[in-house]
C-alpha cells in the first residue's frame, strides 16, 4: 500500500482523492468537460470504490440533505432581498438549484466513499 500523501481528510474530499492514499483521483474526468465517469479502483492505491451492488444508496441521503440546506439558503437569501410571497421564492429556489444537482450528487458519492472507509476500512 502506497503511503498516503500529505492532502488533508478535508481537501481529499472537495478534490474528490482516494481517502485512503489522497492520490488517486476517485472520477476519471472533470464534470465541465463531460459526464464524469468513475474510476473501479484507485488508479494509484488500488482501493475498490464501489464495493457491492447498491453501495450509493447512502449517498442518496446525503445528497437529499445537502440538497435540502442548499435550496433552503437559495430560499432564504430571495427571501431577504425580494419582496415576493413565499410560494414564488421556494419555486425560484428551486430552479436556481438546478446547476447544483451533479456536483451535490458527486459530492455525496465522495463522502460516502469517505465516510465508509473511516467505518469501515478496505484491507
Amino acid at each position: 500500500m502506497p503511503i498516503r500523501s500529505n492532502v488533508s481528510a478535508l481537501n481529499g474530499m472537495f478534490c474528490q482523492l482516494c481517502p485512503r492514499c489522497r492520490a488517486g483521483k476517485i472520477f476519471r474526468s472533470s464534470i465541465y468537460r463531460s459526464f464524469p465517469k468513475m474510476h473501479e479502483r484507485c488508479p494509484v492505491c488500488d482501493l475498490k470504490f464501489h464495493r457491492e451492488p447498491g453501495y450509493f444508496l447512502g449517498a442518496m441521503y446525503i445528497s437529499y440533505g445537502l440538497a435540502v440546506a442548499a435550496i433552503l439558503i437559495i430560499a432564504f437569501a430571495l427571501w431577504l432581498v425580494t419582496p415576493w410571497r413565499i410560494d414564488r421564492v421556494v419555486i425560484w429556489a428551486i430552479i436556481l438549484f438546478l446547476p447544483l444537482v451533479l456536483p451535490i450528487t458527486l459530492f455525496s458519492r465522495v463522502l460516502w466513499i469517505y465516510l465508509d472507509q473511516a467505518v469501515d476500512p478496505e484491507k
